[in-house]
């Protein structure tokens, strides 16, 4: 039996000291991407050794423990959450006494060809209110600010527009000012840009507001008659960018009240390479394309529109952040010639993009907290002074343990891989 022990712990250490590789999740969300045309659809047929239904969407590839989408270790049957509670020094006491024995990032890679909802996330407080209210809705007990990171062109709602913005709407969109009424849109004409932020957030809200709470009805008839319209005028003009996305959204969600509150919304285009952090109690919506997506372990969504799913539309309006202007666009800094580092402003998480030519070789120091790698293109080998050198390939995902220095070095003409962290400045903070 001592013997037995002994051998166990000696396994348990080999695995402890090496990166572990990992099988993970797929969602097949109807706004993915249908077939084996996306990211999610590779990766997860070449992570999972399955084949692709070439007549289902492929919408998330999920890395890392939260319950919705649990990462398992390739061996063993045992999940990553499980195997982490049992060998919790993999995190690093610093991670380890602030998030407990848990990853504090969830890690995803989002293939979309269909809109995504209307929503924000709730921030902790409203978190743990609504998971004790709704468990069935609200999942978990906590926030999810999050970061989108282009893999593609990748286009998104967040935010809202500015004062200056709002008025052209009202002056170009008669359909939302014959829904909330003309005495309602007036009220932001005689507000100067710079004067009191309080009462233009406040005008904002209050149209936002009654386009979501219009009854069924009277959406079905001012969406027809703004749909109409821009038709006809499309024949005589070069509709706006913002004119042509709220076409293509009432053809995905028809008679939907997101389709005139999208107007309201900053249309954000990212370039491959572009990343955009969105926190707590924000208002956002995915609309195409593919990205990394890294957030806060969570799966707590709020939702008001552009949904066939529950809408929360009084939790959304009594939660909103009313910041008004267009986001800021991170293009990530330089750590050395072959890798770009996105740090947003949560201590959860960062992202690294690595593009490795053919017989470079990157060094990944020892950092105080463990790390998710995706190998998105390519092959390579990776090496640690202290266990065998592995192949590295497209679709493999890793967890690699604090304190834990190793060197990937390229195969192929370019090896593509992306590292999930905890935010390099949350160890800088001791």
């Amino acid at each position: 039996m001592a013997e037995n022990n002994n051998t166990e712990i000696k396994k348990r250490k080999r695995m402890i000291n090496k990166p572990l590789r990992l099988q993970c999740a797929v969602k097949n969300y109807n706004w993915g991407i249908v077939g084996n045309k996306s990211h999610v659809s590779r990766l997860f047929c070449l992570n999972s050794g399955t084949h692709i239904n070439p007549n289902e969407p492929y919408a998330e590839f999920w890395i890392g423990t939260h319950e919705s989408g649990a990462s398992f270790l390739d061996h063993g049957g045992l999940s990553l959450k499980e195997w982490i509670s049992k060998n919790p020094d993999v995190l690093g006491d610093r991670v380890l006494n602030k998030w407990g024995g848990d990853l504090p990032f969830l890690f995803k890679v989002l293939s979309v060809e269909k809109a995504l909802s209307i929503q924000a996330h709730p921030d902790k407080e409203l978190a743990r209110i609504l998971h004790k209210s709704q468990p069935s809705l609200y999942s978990d007990e906590n926030h999810k600010p999050e970061m989108a990171l282009a893999l593609t062109e990748f286009e998104a709602l967040c935010g809202f527009i500015s004062l200056k913005e709002l008025r052209n709407v009202l002056c170009t969109v008669p359909e939302i000012v014959d829904l909330v009424g003309g005495a309602d849109a007036e009220q932001c004409f005689p507000v100067s840009e710079f004067g009191r932020s309080q009462e233009v957030k406040a005008i904002v809200e209050s149209i936002f507001s009654q386009i979501l709470l219009s009854s069924r009805d009277e959406i079905c008839e001012i969406v027809s008659r703004l749909k109409w319209r821009l038709n006809l005028e499309k024949k005589k003009r070069q509709l706006t960018d913002k004119e042509m996305l709220v076409l293509r959204l009432e053809g995905q969600y028809p008679d939907d009240a997101g389709v005139l509150a999208a107007f309201l919304l900053n249309y954000v285009k990212l370039n491959r390479g572009e990343a955009l952090c969105i926190g707590a109690n924000e208002p956002h919506a995915y609309i195409r394309g593919e990205c990394i997506e890294c957030m806060a372990t969570s799966d707590n969504v709020v939702r008001a529109g552009l949904t066939s799913k529950h809408r929360d539309i009084q939790t959304l309006l009594s939660m909103l952040n009313r910041r008004q202007g267009f986001p800021q666009i991170l293009k990530g800094i330089s750590l050395n010639p072959y890798t770009t580092r996105y740090l947003p402003p949560f201590e959860e998480f960062e992202v690294d993009f690595c593009v490795i030519p053919q017989a470079a070789s990157v060094v990944f120091p020892s950092v105080a907290g463990p790390s998710l790698f995706l190998f998105i293109s390519g092959n390579g080998t990776l090496s640690a002074g202290f266990s065998k050198e592995q192949i590295v390939e497209e679709g493999e995902v890793l967890f690699v343990p604090a304190y834990m220095e190793f060197t990937i070095t390229s195969q192929s003409k370019e090896l593509h891989l992306y590292r999930a962290g905890v935010n390099s400045s949350f160890f800088q903070a001791f």
